[in-house]
């Protein structure tokens, strides 16, 4: 198995993992916020170092490659296609919503008719989800979609659905009087979550271009001005 190092900067955690042959030999995570520039480099630093020390090669760089912060997505992917070049290897890109779903199936045992729904907050009432079956196959493909007491509906009335995400929060309000509606908690993008999805990517030879390749962002960004600072 090839020896990846894997960055996740989505959403409000940062981390990264150097893993090898189904193991995770060096993580490094961060869960207080948005402090991906500051920190990001030192966490890849680490994981270079912890593999020269048992003698490792690095054979690929895998990111999260979004939806998620626009932002957190730009620095992550700067900074793996600056390291894949360094180091001439190819780069992977993982969704981040399968990330969030690999993390759920590794987490308990689920039968085969469950349905998992991950959702990263998007402000407001929108969150980026997608709809995934039992083998990861997508049932709905990544979208960002305002929430409604109407949102999976057709989902809910087929069997169990499993949300989860820091945008699940705004669905439980919503969805959560539905007798197949299910919850869980605290489930993050995390590098050393990526490592299944970035070892079949490297085995199918899944790489990104490094030249041209873009976050998915799945919508345009926007950006804010304060209200203080509005001309009246």
């Amino acid at each position: 198995m090839a020896v990846i190092l894997n960055i996740e900067t989505s959403t409000n955690v940062c981390s990264t993992a150097l893993t090898y042959d189904g193991h995770i030999i060096t993580q490094r995570e961060d869960y207080q916020g948005h402090n991906h520039a500051t920190l990001l480099s030192g966490y890849i630093k680490d994981c270079l170092e912890e593999a020269k020390e048992k003698k490792l090669k690095i054979d690929a760089v895998a990111v999260s490659i979004g939806p998620g912060s626009y932002t957190g997505l730009r620095i992550g992917l700067s900074e793996a296609k600056g390291l894949a070049y360094a180091l001439d290897v190819p780069l992977i890109g993982v969704d981040t919503l399968q990330i969030m779903t690999v993390a759920v199936m590794f987490s308990d045992f689920f039968d085969e008719d469950v349905m998992f729904a991950p959702m990263i907050d998007a402000r407001r009432m929108e969150v980026f989800t997608a709809v995934y079956d039992y083998a990861l196959r997508p049932v709905l493909a990544s979208k960002p979609l305002i929430l409604d007491e109407e949102s999976y509906r057709e989902y809910l009335d087929r069997g169990p659905v499993i949300f989860f995400g820091n945008g699940s929060d705004k669905a439980r309000q919503l969805l959560e009087g539905h007798p197949n509606a299910n919850f869980i908690t605290e489930i993050h993008p995390t590098a050393a979550n990526m490592m299944a999805l970035a070892d079949k990517a490297y085995l199918n030879k899944d790489f990104l271009d490094l030249a041209y390749s873009t976050p998915a962002y799945l919508k345009e960004f926007q950006a804010t001005v304060a209200k203080s600072k509005l001309s009246k």
